[in-house]
């Protein structure tokens, strides 16, 4: 891996994270805004961006009440969703659509991180929709915000041409 991809991708990490915990009360349990996970966006700029998201979200989440569970379903949540949007972006050209998509994959397997909770909090299986819906809207809400944002910082850093 070259020295700027590996500097890019602690930078990335290191935002992950900042901007995780500048809203930890919402970023861990049922109903999550992670702000941070607008970074997820960056995959359809650069495969590349995967390592540095990846370690923000395993960094971030050391400091989740639900330790070990957190580490072991929201770090495999993001190897999985990230590498399924890699995957699918190979067939589709546009920016806008692959960010629409990568919204739509990251708000349909948050069902990982329902299961996570259920475990965790050991609940009822017959709420389980009802927490996938929780986790799942709020994925939706900062995913679909992020596009905007960041197609509007991809004009300005060009994010493809960074690493």
């Amino acid at each position: 891996m070259k020295i700027k991809t590996m500097a890019t991708s602690g930078i990335i990490a290191a935002l992950y994270v900042a901007v995780s915990l500048l809203v930890a009360p919402f970023a861990f349990g049922a109903f999550q805004f992670r702000i941070s996970e607008m970074f997820n966006h960056l995959i359809v700029f650069n495969k590349k961006y995967f390592f540095g998201i990846v370690i923000g979200v395993f960094i971030t989440n050391l400091f989740s009440p639900m330790g070990l569970y957190d580490l072991t379903f929201g770090v495999g949540h993001s190897i999985l969703t990230l590498s399924i949007s890699i995957f699918i972006g190979k067939f589709i050209k546009s920016d806008l659509w692959r960010m629409i998509i990568n919204t739509l994959i990251f708000t349909f397997t948050m069902f990982i991180i329902a299961i996570e909770l259920h475990l965790y909090f050991d609940l009822p299986a017959s709420i389980f929709s009802y927490t996938w819906y929780t986790v799942a809207l709020g994925e939706f809400v900062v995913m679909a915000v992020g596009i905007p944002l960041m197609l509007a910082l991809n004009k300005r850093l060009k994010f493809k041409e960074l690493l």
